[in-house]
């Protein structure tokens, strides 16, 4: 019972004390809420936006979302930054007046801005000036360089770092030619010159480059879009804002550039900002690619989203499907850089230094103050970094550094992911962070893409119209086509030259395909020569040239050729004449004059040599004047026939007579080899050997018509009413067989495999003759600079060497006569043939004789420098000495002693004889007294 009431009263008592704690709570939060209000530096920034556009707008409300979310995550921070934002009305004026009126009378410690490139150069300045940080998280133009500009940070990825991926996905399909349309401004040019190098590290060409105006009209973008049609270039490259840019491809599907065949590449200047598209705007962009820059999933990036969408359509409600891009995450980022950085420097002095030309100034520039707090804010914005919103965070050289690019396709009102571009791996279908390959551009990387024109097939090159010599000619070997080809009309053309180019196209490394149309008489003036129909590639009318075209070094000036893909010379070709009539003094003919009057000479010489060295020792050499004369040239020539009876006794001479037998042995095996050859074999010799014989004598001479020998019958100084043309082989056969006498000619030039096909059919009448004149060869030819030079050169070199090139001149060229087989070279031999050995045999010869004087004269020193008679009597006696016989030679000794011998044998066969008579005597007389 008693506890009834109590128990009304503890409740009571309860309340109570928990209603004084929470009063007094609250008492406390406040006053400690009103301690930090008092205890918080506010430090002023600006932000120079265009708030009528969507990125000022997005920049703006992430920023300010940023910074709510920053200081309620570090309500310790003792530091809060303060917004300033300016509108620049989309103009470059406004926003440098904007960012003026920022430094000067807000004096803002860093400026967030301004929009795009075209304004952020002056305000940049400005900072510089001022020392204000500027950051901006959408100017991506490379030509915003921090290094030239310290307090300039780019809270975003250069525009260049982009183009490395845009280079692996042109490589991988082998594209060889893109062409760049970008906006004629800053953000436009300044990505162009590192485009170039990455297109130019993998050989791609860049023929040409579409520039558009950002004010220009639709009817001026379609202009430019035509000229875009009549290059051979499928690939495009567009830079431009989506605005722009939607405009851009909407006329291009007008003009038929959006369709099978063609390849569109987008910047991330279009697709970052893909939320700016329009759906109508969709229908174009169909097949289309794109390069992005890649945000890593995360669930804060998730959750940001959806308090962004909400907090954006309440302050902007007329805004309809907003959706998040890679621009307001940038500008997140930045507020927690800012801001993290600006907290570092809480004890900083966040003032103006007044400039000293205040006074003075006659301009806002020239007053404007200098923040005291600035480097060291450059230096701790240098420094943050933290993961973000967009990813990592870090300034690299005032920038962020971008390592992962997304790429898409654009397919119905989205963009479908078909892989990704690393700057470790290069192409790859799914990111792998842990798991890291080399680097690749191989399209099997990317996923199944649709094309414009609603394809699955790779766009290669546009259709190549290639003109081919349709002149009337006989040589169809090389190209024949029909002969009532009209010029410029489609046709199926013949021959080896056709045959090559479509073997060389099938071994491609990609279809390439093409249709030929002929090129033939368009005036009287050209007659449809080579030289035309390459003007024809030049000026753009044909892409490419196939056929029996000799590349040369002028015509290299104009246009691209391949590798040769058959090897040329320019041959004389001249009537042959008989020579089987022989005449009396047909043995003199394997000689020339010079080898017989040398050889002639040598004979002498080497018959005097000898009698020099063998006069006071032998004999045989002495004698009567003539009988010596006689001799040595006896024993010279009859060397040729080695049957010389006298003895050589000096070792000298012994040595000079071996090298003259093998001199003579090889003249007289040659001399009767070419006798030989004279006699029995029929002999076939070209009317004329030597061009100067031509020019000499006023000789007329052809070439075909249409052809670039002209100008090397002009470079041999040729009068030009000596030179004819010829279109066929039966018109050159009429020429020769008229003669210069009867309007004919003498010698016609013609290139190697004309020569052949002419012989073929003239085997036995015509033969070369003369110097041959090496030519580049036959090549295909391709525009200036064309991409398809190196691979239909590779190509080329693939068929050469394969069993193809054989089947393919089999095919066209029988070779039972050729150049080779009719020509005859002159039988004679010259003295260059010899002059090695008659030099060797010359100087052993002088130098045995040199050796034999100088023995002479040392025996005979004491005649010369005695000092009896005059120097005349001195030579004289010597010469008389040299006249008489060596009597200290071993030969003249050893002959006394055989002449001794001899006389000694004489008498004693004289005595034995008298004994044998006398004994016959006393034989005789005994017989008889017996008998």
């Amino acid at each position: 019972m008693e506890l009834i009431p109590t128990t009304p009263l503890l409740c009571f008592s309860c309340l109570f004390i928990v209603f004084c704690m929470l009063y007094f709570m609250k008492v406390e939060l406040a006053v400690a809420q009103n301690n930090t209000a008092t205890t918080t530096i506010p430090v002023n920034v600006g932000m120079v936006l265009d708030l009528d556009m969507w990125v000022g707008k997005l920049g703006l409300s992430c920023f300010s979302i940023a910074l709510s979310d920053f200081y309620s995550n570090h309500s310790d921070y003792r530091t809060r930054l303060v917004l300033n934002t300016r509108d620049s009305k989309g103009d470059v004026v406004g926003a440098a007046a904007a960012a003026l009126d920022l430094i000067k009378n807000a004096q803002v410690q860093a400026i967030i801005g301004p929009e795009n490139s075209m304004q952020a150069n002056f305000i940049i300045d400005v900072g510089n000036k001022a020392q204000v940080p500027i950051i901006s998280f959408s100017a991506t133009s490379p030509s915003l360089s921090s290094t030239r500009r310290p307090y300039f940070l780019r809270a975003t990825h250069n525009d260049s770092s982009q183009v490395k991926a845009i280079s692996a996905i042109i490589q991988a399909f082998g594209w060889r030619e893109a062409v760049p349309i970008y906006v004629d401004n800053e953000f436009g040019e300044g990505v162009i010159p590192y485009l170039f190098d990455a297109l130019e590290e993998i050989n791609v060409r860049i023929p040409y480059r579409s520039v558009v105006s950002p004010v220009a009209t639709d009817q001026e973008i379609e202009e430019e879009l035509h000229k875009l049609t009549t290059k051979q270039t499928r690939v495009f490259i567009v830079h431009m804002t989506p605005i722009l840019g939607s405009r851009l491809f909407d006329r291009a599907k007008e003009v038929g550039l959006i369709s099978e065949g063609y390849v569109w590449i987008m910047t991330n200047g279009m697709t970052n900002l893909w939320s700016w598209m329009d759906h109508s705007d969709m229908e174009s962009l169909q097949g289309v690619l794109g390069v992005r820059n890649y945000v890593p999933k995360s669930k804060e990036l998730e959750s940001f989203k959806v308090r962004w969408k909400r907090k954006f359509l309440q302050d902007n409600p007329s805004v309809v499907n907003a959706e998040l891009d890679i621009f307001g995450l940038w500008a997140y980022d930045a507020a927690f850089a800012l801001a993290m950085a600006v907290e570092k420097l809480n004890n900083a002095n966040f003032s103006f230094e007044e400039s000293k030309a205040v006074g003075s100034a006659r301009t806002d520039l020239e007053s404007l103050g200098i923040s005291q707090n600035g480097p060291k804010l450059i230096q701790a914005l240098s420094s943050t970094r933290f993961k973000g919103l967009s990813g990592k965070f870090e300034f690299v050289n005032g920038q962020l550094e971008p390592s992962v690019f997304q790429i898409v396709n654009v397919i119905g009102n989205g963009q479908k992911t078909i892989g990704f571009w690393t700057l470790k791996s290069g192409l790859v279908k799914k990111l792998n962070f842990t798991n890291l390959t080399g680097y690749s551009t191989s399209r099997a990387n990317l996923g199944t893409i649709m094309w414009p024109g609603d394809s699955h097939s790779i766009p290669k090159w546009k259709r190549l119209k290639i003109g081919v010599p349709a002149m009337r000619r006989e040589f169809k070997e090389f190209i024949g086509v029909p002969p009532d080809s009209s010029h410029n009309s489609r046709v199926n053309p013949t021959g080896y030259s056709i045959d090559v180019f479509e073997a060389v196209m099938k071994s491609m490394p990609y279809s390439v395909h093409y249709d030929f149309y002929a090129f033939a008489s368009t005036s009287e003036e050209d007659d449809g020569t080579y030289n035309h129909l390459i003007d024809q590639v030049f000026y753009g009318k044909y892409d490419a040239a196939v056929g029996d075209i000799n590349i040369i070094a002028n015509r290299s000036l104009y246009v691209d050729f391949t590798l040769p893909y058959i090897e040329s010379e320019v041959l004389m070709v001249v009537p042959i004449k008989n020579n089987s009539n022989k005449h009396a003094l047909v043995f003199l003919e394997p000689l020339t004059g010079d080898l017989w009057v040398t050889s002639t000479c040598f004979f002498v010489f080497i018959g005097f040599v000898i009698w020099v060295l063998e006069h006071r020792i032998s004999e045989d050499f002495r004698g009567p004047p003539s009988h010596q004369v006689g001799t040595s040239l006896w024993f010279s020539f009859t060397i040729l026939v080695f049957a010389h009876r006298e003895r050589v006794v000096s070792n000298l001479s012994r040595f000079v007579v071996i090298i003259w037998c093998f001199v003579v042995l090889i003249l007289t095996q040659s001399y009767t080899a070419s006798l030989t050859s004279l006699l029995t074999v029929k002999q076939l010799q070209p009317t004329v050997t030597d061009v100067n014989e031509l020019l000499k004598s006023g000789e007329k001479v052809a070439y075909r018509k249409g052809n670039y020998i002209q100008g090397f019958i002009q470079q041999l100084n040729f009068n030009s009413a000596n030179v004819k043309t010829f279109t066929t082989s039966d018109v050159l056969d009429e020429l020769f067989t008229k003669g210069t006498a009867n309007g004919g000619i003498a010698a016609a030039f013609l290139e190697t495999h004309y020569v052949i096909s002419f012989l073929e059919k003239y085997c036995m009448k015509y033969i070369t003759a003369g110097p041959t004149i090496k030519t580049g060869g036959f090549g295909f030819v391709f525009p200036k600079g064309s991409p398809l030079v190196a691979d239909v050169s590779r190509a080329i070199l693939n068929v050469t060497q394969s069993d193809k090139m054989r089947e393919i001149e089999n095919k066209w060229f029988n070779n039972h006569c050729t150049a080779s087989s009719t020509v005859v070279s002159s039988n004679r031999l010259d003295l260059g043939n010899f002059w090695g050995l008659f030099l060797i045999t010359g100087v052993a010869a002088a130098f045995a004789l040199i050796i034999f004087v100088a023995d002479f004269l040392y025996k005979q020193r004491h005649v010369l420098c005695g000092s009896e008679g005059s120097a005349w009597k001195r030579i004289l006696q010597v010469l008389r000495n040299f006249d008489r016989k060596d009597s200290t030679s071993h030969t003249f000794r050893q002959s006394e002693i055989t002449e001794g011998s001899r006389i000694d044998s004489i008498e004693m066969m004289g005595a034995a004889k008298a004994s044998l008579n006398t004994n016959c005597r006393h034989c005789a007389s005994n017989l008889t007294r017996q008998i």
